[in-house]
């Protein structure tokens, strides 16, 4: 035997108000660096461009790095850097 409708429990459903977030976006800092040189295609496929890069501010300011860049990249582009410690490994050339 079936329940009519009006015998049915309703699930109380919460409050429809939407919940007070923030607008503002946090972000981790970024310190900006200029491409310098394009040294050429790395990894297993040639998806990234191996570049030389100077920091232009922060506590690196003036450091030039060789870093993996996915995606295009040209001279004089740049890239927002979220560490400046770490460099790329130096690209080896086999020959054939």
């Amino acid at each position: 035997m079936k329940p009519e409708v009006s015998q049915v429990k309703q699930k109380e459903q919460p409050s429809q108000q939407p919940q007070q977030r923030s607008q503002s976006a946090v972000f981790s800092p970024a310190y900006p660096a200029v491409v310098e040189e394009i040294i050429g295609r790395t990894g297993a496929r040639g998806e990234a461009t191996q570049v030389r890069c100077k920091i232009l501010e922060g506590r690196d300011a003036g450091k030039v790095l060789r870093r993996n860049v996915k995606g295009p990249v040209k001279e004089k582009d740049i890239l927002m850097l979220r560490e400046t410690e770490i460099e790329a490994r130096k690209l080896t050339h086999k020959k054939k």
